[in-house]
C-alpha cells in the first residue's frame, strides 16, 4: 500500500481524508487493478506488480539454435491463465511491424512464472509466428518452443529425431572478411537424414542471418531453413518482464499494458543464452552459478559448438575490420563476472534509484530500461514511435485471444492426450505431414514491402543433392562436399566411381586398350595396339597376308594367347608329305609361273604385329571370316609348279660327308 500512502498524506489530497473506509477501499481496488500497467518510472511499482530489468527475451523478439535440440523445460507447477495483455498506445513506424502478445515463462529464483511482455515487431519477410506453450506430461508441464516459419507452406512435417551434428566450424578460408559463416545441419533426403556442409554467407548491416535448424515438438521435429531477419536495432520494441502477484492477475477486470522499455543497446552488452529453454536471457546473470544452471555467454556459446548464437555473430560481423572487439568483449565480462558492482541492476526500481544517488557509476550499459514516453520524447532516438488510434489498438488486443486459440489447436495436434509417453521425444522413424492452421501473425512477403525500408538479400536455395553426406560414408566435416559461394572458388571433392558405373572420361590419344576378339577358325594377322602407328597403305597394295605352308620336319612353336613371356611351347605334327605341294627349294629367289602374279614379301618393321598360325586341329577353310578382313585364299593341288615363298626360320642342311 505504499504508492497509497504516498499520495494520501500529499496536502494536497484533503477531501481524500473525509471519505469513508469503504469508499477508500474501492478506490484502492481501482487504481490496483485498472490503473496497473501505468507505471511510467516516475512512481513506485504498482502494488503487485514488480518491472525487472533481466529475465528471458521473447521468443518471437529473438530466438536461440541448438545444434542438437533437446526436449524442452520441465516444470511441477501448471502456468496461469494468459494475461488479458493491451498494446501500448505507442508503436514504431513501419509496414510491417505488428504487436505480438506476451506469454508466461519459467523463473528459477522465484520457483515461480513470470510475465514476458508482448513485442513491437517488425515481422521477417515471409514468415508467420508460430508461437510456443506449456503442455502437461506425467512429469509435469513442459514447454515447446515457437518458431517462424515459412508462410507459403500450408503443411507442418514431424520428422524424427536427427543425427548428432558434424558442425565442427569453417573448413575453407573466407573469400573476404565481409563473409559469416553458416553452419552444416541434417536434412531429410530421400527418405534418410543426409549431412548438409556449411558455407561462407555473404553479410549485410541491416539484416541478420539465422540459419537452418530443427524445433523440438511432442509429436517429432520440426525443420526451419534459413531466412533473413531485421537487425536487432531494426527489429522493433522489447518490452520489460513483470513478476505479479497472483491476486493481482487472477482478477476478472484486470488488464496490463507494458510501458517500460528495455534498451536494445544495454541488451546486446549483456546477453545470455539457456538452450535447454531455448531462451536469450539478457541482465544481470554474471555469478559462476548460472554456468552450472546451464546459462551461457555469447562468446562461451558461439565457442562451445553447442549451437549458432545469431545476434553474437552478427555484432561480431558489424566489427569485422576491429581485430580486438572480440577480446574486448571477453574481458568486460569478465570483469562484470568478478565485480558484482559493475553489474547491471534487476528491477527497474533499483535502476531507478541508482540514477538518483550522485555516487552511482555513470554507464550507458547500465541503464537497462527507459518509460516508452521519455523515448517518444527523446531526441536521437533509433525508432521513430507514432500514435495508435483507438480502434487499431482495440483490434490487436483482440489478436491476443487469436493467438491463444491457435496455441490450443498446435497443443492438439502436437500432444497425444492421455499418453504415457506425451511431452518426451517421439519414436516414430517415419516423417509425418499435417495441415497446419493459418497463424493470426503473418508477415508480408518481399515484394511486398516498400523498398524505403530495405529489402532482405535472396535466400540461399533448397539442399543440393551432390552436396550431402550419407550417415556412415565415411566422409567427415574436413571431406566435405565443395560449397557453392557465389564469386569465391572452391576446392573440389574427390569422388571415388561406384562399381557399375562408367569410368571417367578419356581424353584424345589415351584411349582404352580394348581386346577384340578373333575367331580361332583359320590363321588370322594380329591387329596392332589402338594407337600405335600403322604402316602406311597405298592404292592397290593390300595389307599382306602370310599363307601358312606345311612344313616338314619340326617347326617353331605358336604360343598360346596369353602372356608372350609365359607361353608353353607345344610340338605339333606335322604331316611329312602334302599332296600337290612341291619341295621348295632351298634358292632364296621366289619361282614364278606366267599369269600367276608373285608376291614378294618384304623385310617386316619392328612394330610390325607378330603373325599366328592356326591352331591345332582347324583345316583353316571352309569358314567364313570376319568382316572387313581379306579372305584367306583357298590352296589347291598345282600341276606342274607353284610359287613358293621362302620359309625364314628353315635352318639350313649339313652337308653329307
Amino acid at each position: 500500500m505504499k504508492p497509497i500512502d504516498k499520495h494520501i498524506n500529499n496536502p494536497g489530497t484533503e477531501n481524500v481524508r473525509r471519505l469513508s473506509p469503504r469508499i477508500v477501499i474501492a478506490w484502492v481496488a481501482i487504481i490496483v487493478g485498472v490503473s496497473a500497467g501505468i507505471a511510467t518510472g516516475q512512481t513506485s511499482d504498482v502494488q503487485g506488480e514488480q518491472v525487472l530489468t533481466r529475465g528471458p527475451v521473447h521468443e518471437a523478439f529473438a530466438g536461440i539454435i541448438n545444434y542438437n535440440p533437446e526436449p524442452g523445460l520441465l516444470v511441477e507447477s501448471a502456468p496461469p491463465e494468459a494475461i488479458n495483455e493491451l498494446p501500448p498506445e505507442m508503436r514504431p513506424e513501419g509496414d510491417n511491424i505488428t504487436w505480438i502478445p506476451g506469454y508466461w515463462a519459467w523463473d528459477d529464483e522465484r520457483n515461480d512464472f513470470l510475465w514476458i511482455s508482448g513485442t513491437w515487431r517488425a515481422l521477417p519477410p515471409g514468415r508467420e509466428w508460430i508461437s510456443g506453450y506449456w503442455s502437461p506430461t506425467t512429469q509435469g508441464y513442459q514447454w515447446t518452443s515457437g518458431y517462424w516459419a515459412d508462410s507459403t507452406l500450408r503443411e507442418t512435417t514431424y520428422l524424427p529425431r536427427p543425427p548428432e551434428t558434424l558442425e565442427t566450424g569453417p573448413n575453407v578460408v573466407a573469400p573476404s572478411s565481409d563473409y559469416g559463416w553458416t553452419p552444416g545441419c541434417w536434412v531429410w533426403h530421400q527418405e534418410s537424414y543426409a549431412w548438409r556442409a556449411g558455407y561462407w554467407n555473404e553479410g549485410r548491416s541491416d539484416w541478420e542471418w539465422n540459419p537452418a535448424h530443427y524445433v523440438w515438438t511432442p509429436r517429432g521435429y520440426i525443420f526451419v531453413d534459413g531466412f533473413w531477419d531485421y537487425s536487432v536495432a531494426r527489429r522493433g520494441i522489447l518490452f520489460a518482464p513483470v513478476f505479479f502477484d497472483s491476486r493481482v492477475y487472477s482478477r476478472r477486470d484486470y488488464r496490463y499494458s507494458p510501458t517500460i522499455v528495455i534498451s536494445l543497446g544495454a541488451f546486446v552488452e549483456h546477453l545470455f543464452l539457456r538452450p535447454r529453454y531455448s531462451h536469450y536471457y539478457f541482465g544481470d546473470y554474471y555469478a559462476s552459478s548460472y554456468r552450472n544452471r546451464g546459462f551461457y555467454s555469447s562468446f562461451a556459446f558461439q565457442s562451445s559448438r553447442n549451437g549458432y548464437d545469431p545476434v553474437y555473430s552478427h555484432q561480431r560481423w558489424e566489427h569485422r575490420n576491429d581485430a580486438q572487439w572480440e577480446r574486448r568483449f571477453e574481458a568486460s565480462h569478465q570483469y562484470r563476472r568478478d565485480n558484482k558492482s559493475a553489474r547491471p541492476p534487476r528491477t527497474w526500481s533499483t535502476q531507478r534509484d541508482l540514477a538518483s544517488r550522485s555516487d552511482a557509476p555513470k554507464s550507458d550499459t547500465l541503464v537497462m530500461a527507459t518509460p516508452l514516453d521519455q523515448l517518444a520524447r527523446g531526441k536521437g532516438t533509433p525508432v521513430k514511435l507514432q500514435t495508435v488510434v483507438a480502434d487499431e489498438r482495440q483490434r490487436l488486443a483482440q489478436r491476443g485471444h487469436e493467438v491463444q486459440k491457435f496455441l490450443e489447436n498446435r497443443r492438439e495436434l502436437e500432444v497425444r492426450s492421455k499418453d504415457p509417453q506425451a511431452g518426451k521425444l517421439a519414436s516414430q522413424t517415419k516423417p509425418t505431414k499435417v495441415e497446419r492452421p493459418g497463424s493470426p501473425i503473418v508477415g508480408k512477403q518481399s515484394n511486398q514491402l516498400l523498398k524505403a525500408h530495405g529489402l532482405p538479400p535472396a535466400s540461399r536455395s533448397g539442399p543440393d543433392p551432390n552436396e550431402l553426406v550419407r550417415p556412415g560414408s565415411g566422409q567427415v566435416p574436413g571431406n566435405r562436399p565443395r560449397t557453392k559461394v557465389p564469386g569465391t572458388q572452391t576446392v573440389p571433392r574427390m569422388v571415388e566411381p561406384q562399381k557399375g558405373s562408367p569410368g571417367p572420361q578419356q581424353t584424345p590419344g589415351t584411349r582404352p586398350q580394348t581386346k577384340i576378339p578373333v575367331p580361332q577358325t583359320g590363321p588370322r594377322e594380329v591387329e596392332p595396339k589402338r594407337g600405335d602407328p600403322r604402316p602406311e597403305q597405298t592404292p592397290g597394295n593390300r595389307p599382306q597376308t602370310k599363307i601358312p605352308i606345311p612344313r616338314t620336319g619340326p617347326r617353331a612353336v605358336e604360343p598360346k594367347r596369353g602372356n608372350p613371356a609365359s607361353r608353353p611351347q607345344t610340338k605339333i605334327p606335322v604331316p611329312k608329305t602334302v599332296p600337290g605341294v612341291v619341295e621348295p627349294k632351298r634358292d632364296p629367289r621366289p619361282q614364278t609361273v606366267p599369269g600367276n602374279r608373285s608376291k614378294q614379301e618384304s623385310p617386316r618393321p619392328q612394330s610390325e604385329p607378330r603373325k599366328t598360325s592356326q591352331q591345332k586341329g582347324d583345316p583353316g577353310r571352309g569358314k567364313s571370316e570376319p568382316r572387313g578382313r581379306p579372305s584367306q585364299p583357298e590352296i589347291k593341288p598345282a600341276a606342274k609348279s607353284i610359287p613358293v615363298l621362302p620359309i625364314e626360320d628353315s635352318k639350313p642342311k649339313k652337308k653329307e660327308k
